[in-house]
């Protein structure tokens, strides 16, 4: 980094279908460390990470937790006690309240904490990162490295944004939450190819394919851990029954 405020060696913890993205990102300033519970040599390598004990992983200046939702607070509690004061950790959750929470919880004010959600994946940035956004705040408390990172990823092309988790996840509940939410549905309402689709309603099948390509789990994590989802399956349910009723009434 062109401050040079930030050691060259960052972690990833957790090596999933988000883990080669993640390092795609970060490998053009760092030597990208990863560690999974899984073997993943191959992965890992084809992407140019380095695969690494939990040890050296957590001994990085900068981790990134890139594990599941569901997992998140058992690798916080376990990583806490053994990370450096003025070590950095980001999350990279699809929600933003729960992780943000949870790092308050466990780690002390001397580790910068940062709560992160890039809003794309395997898919969104096979040819790169331009103009992708990624949200970004300040957990513990607004540092240069906060402000180091943001130049970092907009060099690499990201469009930033700043947000609180409640704002954050206010807005995912009917933006990425919903279109999950719909991808599930129109999955289990059967939707097929016709010889008569028109483009719209291949629109429809383009939302299913690209919701549907993720796990369950992390639709079911999207979805479970956002304090707003309910909210917003309510209103849509509602909106569901007020429209039926028009079409009804018009009989």
């Amino acid at each position: 980094m062109a401050t040079g405020d930030i050691s060259n060696t960052v972690g990833i913890i957790g090596f999933g279908r988000f883990g080669p993205v993640l390092t795609r990102l970060l490998t053009p300033g760092y030597e990208v460390l990863a560690y999974d519970i899984t073997d993943i040599t191959e992965r890992a390598g084809a992407v140019g990470a380095r695969p690494a004990e939990w040890k050296a992983v957590t001994a990085a200046p900068t981790i990134f937790l890139a594990v599941p939702i569901r997992s998140f607070k058992e690798v916080a509690a376990r990583l806490a006690p053994e990370v450096k004061p003025g070590t950095t950790v980001f999350d990279v959750c699809s929600v933003k309240v729960y992780p943000a929470t949870v790092m308050k919880e466990h780690f002390p004010p001397e580790i910068t904490t940062i709560a992160s959600h890039p809003l794309f994946g395997p898919d969104s940035s096979q040819h790169g990162f331009k103009d992708l956004p990624m949200v970004m705040h300040p957990v513990s408390r607004r540092t240069e490295l906060f402000d180091d990172w943001i130049r970092y990823f907009e060099k690499q092309g990201l469009r930033v944004l700043e947000m609180t988790p409640e704002e954050h996840d206010r807005l995912a509940a009917r933006s990425q939450g919903i279109t999950h939410f719909i991808g599930r549905v129109l999955t289990e309402f059967g939707i097929a190819a016709t010889p008569i689709d028109t483009e719209g309603f291949r629109d429809l099948q383009l939302v299913v394919e690209q919701t549907c390509h993720d796990s369950f789990e992390l639709f079911h994590d999207l979805e479970n851990f956002n304090p707003y989802t309910v909210d917003m399956v309510d209103t849509l349910i509602r909106a569901v029954e007020q429209t039926k009723q028009s079409i009804l009434r018009r009989k």
